[in-house]
């Protein structure tokens, strides 16, 4: 990114230690980023190769400025450009398959979020009218879920794009489902307990139907007959889950996912071994949903704010062994959160891989790439570069908020490894 601090240099002032920004697109150079701060005497003779006349660097961002070099040295003939066969760009090459690839599998993963969505949606408008057919269609789905994500593979949970408004409701039942049977699998679950879980999760807000919407949709503060009411969608669901024929375990999932360990949820209060073991995973999911995409989206809290508050302030209201394995799974930083990389670079996580939460996939600004063709970056493969910190969206200037697009609302969708290799 482009400063009002900086300048330009010759390739022969290049020293370790400076901070250069390359005018050049990404995929005409070898390097992951197309600002960085030298750290050998390769990267200077990279660099040289290159055939510039002049690069720019930033001198805040350096730690030693250009050398001095006399106004008569002349380099001699400008070297020529390194062998295409060279290491640098022979990894360069490596990464730009691993972006398409990745590119791949985020567009495979949005169009099975897709597909299920639109199944959640049809489940819900058969719920009365047709509710036999409902229950199978949430059979079905939950099913398929638990065949995709119930391997040996490790899973990513990838951040989808913004969809249509006006259907938070089934996107809603989607993430509590989709992360629920991911931490139930990390907690190494029997597959049965998954798959019931899976149902009672999907039509764990299913009560809310039968309270006026002008509550349910409420962004002032419920008054307290306003809260009692909407308190009761936990009743109101296992009645609907009985005449769907739901198995029991679902029906507890429903009736206790606003339990809190200590006591302090609703509608029982229940604390310890009351609290079923399937619905304290959900009780989580639910929580942490209801964090980022709350009803006003202007209280919503980013993804790291939400774990960071039930994690730091809220640990008593949930498993201590369930709630420590779901921010394994979802990384330090997940899906949805605006980083700064240890090189300085800005760019939003939109993959987390659950074997490696420290090391997200990060979607990274660069003005010198098409937004189409933002560049992902997977920290496994770059040891030299961490996350030095998080922010909120609107701490960003505009072009950059432009550019990494920080979604409206946070949904998210699983890949797994075993899948990964077939992607084309």
């Amino acid at each position: 990114m482009s400063s009002s601090n900086s300048g330009y240099v010759t390739p022969a002032q290049l020293c370790i230690g400076m901070y250069v920004q390359l005018d050049l697109p990404w995929t005409e150079h070898p390097f992951t980023f197309s600002s960085f701060k030298i750290k050998n005497l390769e990267q200077i003779v990279t660099l040289q190769a290159l055939g510039l006349k002049r690069i720019q660097y930033n001198p805040t961002k350096s730690d030693s400025g250009p050398l001095k070099v006399p106004k008569d040295f002349a380099s001699g003939s400008p070297p020529a450009k390194p062998l295409d066969d060279g290491p640098l760009y022979l990894a360069k090459r490596a990464r730009i398959e691993r972006l398409l690839s990745q590119q791949a599998r985020v567009a495979a993963c949005e169009r099975e979020f897709m597909t299920s969505a639109r199944a959640v949606k049809s489940i819900n408008q058969n719920l009365f009218a047709k509710p036999e057919q409902a229950r199978q269609e949430a059979e079905t789905l939950v099913q398929a879920i638990a065949d995709s994500m119930l391997t040996d593979s490790d899973i990513a949970i990838n951040l989808m794009k913004d969809q249509v408004g006006g259907e938070d409701v089934y996107f809603h039942s989607l993430n509590v489902t989709l992360l629920s049977m991911m931490l139930a699998k990390e907690l190494k679950a029997p597959r049965e307990a998954i798959r019931l879980m899976g149902m009672g999760a999907m039509f764990h807000d299913v009560g809310k139907l039968d309270i006026p919407d002008r509550i349910v949709r409420k962004t002032e503060a419920l008054s307290k007959p306003e809260l009692s009411l909407l308190q009761q969608h936990c009743a109101y669901g296992v009645e609907t889950g009985r005449k769907l024929g739901l198995p029991a375990a679902a029906l507890l999932v429903i009736a206790q996912h606003h339990e809190y360990m200590d006591g302090s949820g609703y509608p029982r209060g229940l604390t310890g071994a009351d609290f079923n073991l399937l619905a304290r995973i959900v009780a989580i999911v639910n929580a942490y949903d209801n964090l980022c995409n709350p009803v006003k989206l202007s209280l919503a809290l980013t993804p790291h704010q939400a774990l960071s508050l039930m994690y730091a302030q809220q640990r008593a209201r949930f498993d201590a062994a369930a709630l420590t394995a779901f921010v394994r799974c979802m990384g330090i930083y997940p899906p949805g959160t605006i980083v700064v990389l240890s090189n300085d670079s800005v760019g939003m996580v939109v993959s987390v891989n659950s074997s490696k939460p420290l090391k997200p996939t990060v979607l990274i600004y660069d003005q010198q790439v098409p937004r189409d063709r933002a560049i992902l970056v997977e920290l496994e493969s770059e040891p030299d570069v961490l996350i030095s910190r998080a922010l909120k969206p609107d701490q960003l200037p505009q072009p950059i908020y432009d550019y990494l697009s920080p979604r409206r609302r946070v949904t998210y969708y699983f890949d797994a490894e075993s899948n990964r290799a077939g992607a084309q």
